[in-house]
């Protein structure tokens, strides 16, 4: 008799066991994704790889790897074909992910085509933050040095008719939020102020050089930060 009273005890431990354990899952949804996916564009005479240390802090902080899109394109093309690239990147994206917007994280030139792409090519619809970082958003004086070679140089140098346009009316447009982080003492900017965007949040994250603005950890954090 003792014998059966503890079968039945265990068997309604485990029913009750098992009972609980479901109306805790039931009390904790399967969680949805928390995080917007990141696009990553960098610079001229860059690659995707120049977002390694960025894409790895952001794993440590909880992203995944289908929400880090570290891609290349060639950067010596005209901006505008870029940012025609980087229309259909943000789409495949939000159709691998099922997310409704992505954040853009771009570095130096990389501004000028995430912004065209916003500005031009319906991407604020697509779009929940952008963040520049070293950005040459007004454009910078070294690029005389390439303009001659590269189109995608030529429309940074300072002045240009792409730059004109592009920084015509609204420079930060839709319902997007911006942030640009630039540094006090980066050689390729000249000056260091063509990183300002009107309407953004503009930060200025004292003396890093250019090439460490998108590795440097205390930017990371605020761009963290202001993306999550």
């Amino acid at each position: 008799m003792q014998r059966h009273m503890r079968r039945v005890t265990a068997a309604v431990s485990a029913v009750v066991s098992s009972m609980l354990l479901s109306l805790s899952l039931a009390a904790t949804p399967a969680q949805a994704a928390t995080h917007n996916p990141i696009v990553f564009v960098h610079g001229i005479s860059s690659s995707s790889s120049s977002w390694n240390d960025w894409v790895a802090d952001f794993k440590a902080d909880g992203y995944t790897a289908s929400e880090l899109d570290a891609w290349s394109y060639s950067w010596s093309q005209s901006n505008v074909t870029t940012a025609q690239q980087l229309a259909t990147e943000v789409k495949r994206v939000l159709a691998a992910t099922g997310a409704s917007k992505v954040d853009i994280v771009v570095h130096s030139m990389g501004a000028l085509s995430a912004r065209y792409y916003l500005k031009n090519l319906g991407g604020t619809a697509y779009v929940d933050d952008f963040v520049s970082t070293a950005g040459t958003n007004h454009g910078t004086s070294l690029a005389s040095l390439c303009a001659w070679l590269y189109t995608s140089c030529s429309e940074m140098n300072t002045g240009s008719s792409f730059l004109t346009s592009l920084n015509s009316g609204d420079e930060t447009p839709g319902s997007v939020s911006y942030a640009s982080y630039w540094s006090n003492c980066d050689e390729a900017l000249n000056p260091d102020t063509t990183a300002i965007l009107s309407g953004a949040t503009n930060v200025e994250v004292g003396c890093v050089s250019h090439d460490e603005m998108n590795n440097d950890f205390g930017v990371y954090s605020q761009v963290r930060n202001f993306i999550a």
